[in-house]
């Protein structure tokens, strides 16, 4: 491979490395074409690419990355999936390849910046996948939601009995000016009667004096 051509594709091979979430080493000495092909429609499916690399040419664009230590995976055939999306998901479908297709052996991995063993690339493929875990954190958060909202109403519906409590309990208070306020009857009643009075007293002594005149 010339010189321009490899460093061109160790370049790409750099730029998927730093675009993934995470890498599946796998070995697939036996593997036929057509196999491949399969596995790599399959991977396909959930975001991945699945593509056969050139150990000296990972190992320099792993380098790049700053991944040196994906170095010891670098043994043997090589193909590498590139996981964009939900790692747990990937492992699962190389795990159920590698079922049906015996030769095909997971190596190791890459995620959360540290190298994964064989071991530890399997064990993803046991856990629960992203879209699971996402739904039972939904629900919990749901519930927790519906408790907190429940408590809320249960509060208040306690704040509220209590006012009306209270309410009961304290008699309404009769303003002390509608009480210091005559009746409209009572005004006027009594104004008459003082102005009657006064003009019977200032009557009176004009008819005496009249009456002893003509005598």
């Amino acid at each position: 491979m010339p010189k321009a051509e490899k460093i061109e594709r160790v370049g790409e091979l750099k730029h998927r490395i730093e675009g993934s979430d995470a890498l599946l080493l796998t070995e697939y000495r036996g593997l036929t074409v057509s196999d491949i092909t399969e596995l790599r429609r399959s991977l396909a499916e959930g975001g991945t690419r699945f593509a056969v690399v050139k150990n000296t040419l990972m190992q320099r664009a792993a380098v790049g990355a700053s991944i040196d230590e994906l170095e010891s995976l670098l043994d043997g055939p090589t193909a590498v999936a590139f996981v964009v999306g939900d790692p747990v998901a990937a492992a699962k479908k190389v795990v159920e390849a590698a079922k049906k297709f015996p030769a095909l052996i997971l190596k190791g991995g890459y995620m959360d910046g540290r190298v994964l063993t064989a071991d530890e690339a399997r064990s993803l493929a046991d856990l629960e996948s992203r879209e699971v875990m996402l739904s039972k954190v939904a629900g919990l958060l749901k519930s927790e939601m519906s408790r907190a909202a429940a408590a809320f109403v249960s509060a208040q519906a306690k704040f509220l009995s209590l006012l009306e409590a209270y309410k009961e309990k304290v008699p309404g208070e009769t303003p002390a000016a509608e009480e210091a306020t005559p009746e409209a009857g009572d005004v006027s009643d009594e104004t008459t009667g003082t102005v009657e009075a006064t003009v019977e007293e200032s009557v009176e002594p004009e008819q005496s004096d009249g009456s002893e005149g003509e005598e």
